[in-house]
């Protein structure tokens, strides 16, 4: 089940789109339904396109044999947007400020500067927007662009050269979630100087309770579930914390997947996260793959191909850099778990059938056709987790997704497109100035935003 409760308490309407993804869980799924086709009603273009903080990644890692390696690191390529009934808004890496736009003209309603880039989305949330910036601060601003209050979440003012610009040693780049009054966040990126995780108080910025970690940094969309908070680490994989106290309950480690060693940590890692409950889902690593992990534990269950994954209801929509598919999750997993068993059983037949045929022994006959029903067990294993694929369908557009109503809307370069969940058929496109890594659907419209600063907005025609 997804936990909505993140917005539920103020009765924000369920259009709005109120933070990174739509909610703590960054689901990228919401339940409006657009009406297609869709025309351009504006498109904002800043003076200035985004300041991402680092530089895309090598082509190939010759040590660890990985070529065409994925930038797991993609959270400021674009500046991503919030939005209510009237107004638009989003945090910029290049003129440090938060802007809102009217969101029926595109047209700048207000801007609010901060001391360093936000290189994050704002967060919507009782009337209120909550932004974390490179300043080391977290603020509260109103809707009409007052501030509210500010507090310093790093340990203290020290500013640095850092990514080509001033900022502090302690940069708040995880954005900032909302429940019940608490607000989460992270301040730090090097674990030499301590990374902090604090939660405060939403009404007025106090601390309520703080954690340091000398290990990973914080860098990336916190997540969270009803008891659990989730911190990315960059490059890295998550750390998973207690909500209640910051007590760090343990980082995810990766999995042993078929024909690998290790999936993580330094394959692992990536921008993209979401939670169905306390089951995260992770990657796309070095390779492109998204690891998921059952709540309460450290290693991988299933690893899958793919850049995305929406999760919605038993199924699960991957999207990949060639292909978008939608995977009957809950049957998968079923027969994963079998053939994790089966393929445990088989092996320890087969490593007795070794000994027994050393020994000469009469039950060789009766371990063999142990092993040999396992291997046709796993054969039809097989078979039936490739029938959990239901469609499969060729997209060229492969980075950015998300779910509203029953329709996809996946961002490629210079254009967005739109898919009918029901069979992968592809329903609509349009063009866009740039790489679309943002999307968002609020109160009709479609908003997307490019790594050119681009802002554009879509409406029924």
């Amino acid at each position: 089940m997804r936990y909505l409760f993140l917005f539920m308490g103020l009765g924000v309407c369920a259009a709005d789109w109120p933070t990174y993804r739509a909610d703590a869980s960054r689901s990228g799924v919401t339940t409006e339904q657009l009406a297609l086709p869709m025309k351009q009603a504006w498109v904002h273009q800043p003076l200035h396109a985004p300041r991402p903080a680092w530089r895309g990644p090598a082509k190939r890692d010759p040590y660890n044999k990985v070529e065409n390696m994925k930038n797991r690191q993609l959270f400021d390529h674009a500046f991503h947007v919030v939005a209510d009934a009237k107004s638009v808004y989003f945090g910029s890496s290049a003129d440090d400020q938060v802007h809102c736009l009217d969101g029926a003209t595109g047209k700048e309603s207000w801007s609010f500067f901060t001391e360093g880039p936000v290189r994050l989305a704002p967060t919507l949330h009782g009337g209120n927007l909550f932004v974390g910036s490179d300043d080391g601060h977290a603020y509260c601003i109103s809707t009409e662009g007052k501030l509210i209050w500010r507090q310093r979440l790093a340990p203290s003012n020290y500013r640095i050269a850092g990514n080509n610009r001033i900022i502090s040693a302690w940069p708040v780049r995880t954005g900032i979630l909302v429940d019940d009054g608490v607000a989460y966040a992270g301040s730090g990126m090097f674990p030499s100087e301590k990374v902090h995780v604090l939660a405060f108080s939403a009404t007025d910025g106090k601390e309520l309770w703080r954690i340091t970690q000398t290990d990973l940094p914080a860098q990336g969309y916190l997540l969270m579930s009803k008891t659990r908070l989730y911190v990315p680490a960059g490059r890295d994989n998550p750390v998973v914390l207690n909500r209640a106290d910051g007590e760090r309950l343990y980082e995810v480690a990766g999995a042993r997947s078929r024909g690998e060693k290790y999936f993580a940590s330094s394959q692992g890692g990536g921008g993209d996260a979401t939670l169905d409950g306390d089951t995260l889902v992770f990657g796309p690593g070095r390779k492109g793959r998204m690891a998921l992990v059952p709540g309460g534990k450290r290693d991988a269950f299933a690893v899958f191909s793919g850049n995305h994954m929406i999760i919605s209801a038993e199924k699960s929509y991957l999207h990949a850099d060639r292909e978008l598919s939608v995977l009957d999750r809950v049957r998968y997993l079923k027969l994963e778990g079998e053939r994790k068993q089966v393929d445990a059983e088989r092996k320890r037949n087969g490593a007795l059938l070794s000994k027994l045929r050393k020994q000469k022994s009469l039950d060789v006959p009766v371990v063999l056709e142990k092993v040999t029903v396992g291997g046709r067990r796993l054969d039809e294993i097989s078979a039936a987790m490739k029938a959990c694929f239901l469609w499969r369908v060729d997209c060229a557009q492969p980075h950015s997704l998300v779910l509203a109503g029953n329709t996809l809307f996946a961002g490629g370069n210079n254009e967005v497109a739109a898919y009918s969940t029901s069979d992968g058929k592809q329903i609509w496109t349009a063009k866009v100035n740039g790489v679309a890594f943002g999307i968002t659907v609020a109160h009709g419209r479609l908003l997307v935003s490019t790594d050119k600063g681009a802002i554009h907005c879509f409406t029924a025609k």
